[in-house]
């Protein structure tokens, strides 16, 4: 017969646990995979299915019971590391959509909005376009195969253990939204450009002409203008993806390598 005693349990679990909460944080936090749209079974069942890939491999202390003031203290430390990493992949969907958000207000479309399930707010349509092309982008570049990847060298880097991660990774993760907002600019500023130049000439003419309706002329051409600039900025849009997601790559291996400093 065979017999287990408490204490090997609780190794077992501790085996498990410590790591599971590391990539259940992360895939609640990462882009595509943190889909609200994604069933929790699936999540769950990634997360555990990642999590036994990964523990062979790692060495996770087993002495501290995960019910214990310091097991806790372990597993707080473990989403942290999760949240954190998996937020610097979201920020690039984010800064995308936002760079969707100010042209579509520039266009005159701030008013055309729907339900986005994933955020559950109203996203306006253009934002949502954006963000449903980086996704594509982010899914034929293997972004999330690199992405896991890099979770699981953060167990090396950032082993699981009893030490408090150090608030210099904090640091570079508040770092990281200003250079990715920077981008989001980047993506906008073709539009706004082309936008501000329309709306210098429509003034123009409006004073050139006041009995001219502004109202209805200067609409149609401005969300014209806009898809014209649109269409003809898409093509550069892979590039900016490719070297955002490599960035954010980098980042979430920066942040986990600094949490092990004391």
């Amino acid at each position: 017969m065979i017999s287990v005693t408490s204490a090997q349990l609780t190794a077992w679990i501790a085996l498990f646990v410590y790591p599971l909460a590391r990539i259940l944080a992360l895939i609640a936090s990462a882009p595509v995979l943190g889909n609200k749209q994604i069933p929790i079974r699936i999540k769950i069942s990634l997360a555990m299915l990642l999590t036994f890939i990964i523990v062979p491999n790692i060495t996770v202390p087993t002495n501290i019971d995960p019910t214990s003031a310091a097991g806790v203290l372990m597993l707080i430390q473990q989403i942290l590391a999760g949240l954190a990493m998996g937020f610097v992949m979201r920020l690039i969907f984010t800064a995308v959509e936002m760079a969707g958000d100010l042209a579509g207000m520039q266009m005159g479309l701030g008013f055309a909005s729907f339900y986005d399930p994933v955020n559950a707010a109203y996203t306006p349509v253009l934002a949502q376009f954006l963000g449903v092309i980086a996704t594509l982008a982010f899914l034929s570049m293997d972004g999330h195969l690199y992405m896991l990847a890099a979770l699981a060298d953060s167990f090396h880097v950032f082993p699981v253990s009893s030490a408090l991660p150090a608030t210099v990774a904090f640091h570079t993760l508040a770092e990281w939204g200003t250079v990715i907002f920077t981008h989001s600019l980047q993506l906008a500023m073709p539009l706004i450009g082309a936008l501000m130049i329309s709306n210098l000439a429509l003034g123009i003419l409006t004073r050139s002409a006041p009995q001219l309706n502004i109202f209805a002329v200067g609409f149609p051409i401005t969300i014209s203008v806009g898809f014209i600039a649109l269409a003809l900025t898409l093509p550069y849009l892979a590039p900016i993806l490719d070297h955002a997601i490599g960035l954010g790559l980098d980042t979430m291996q920066k942040i986990a390598g600094q949490m092990a400093k004391p």
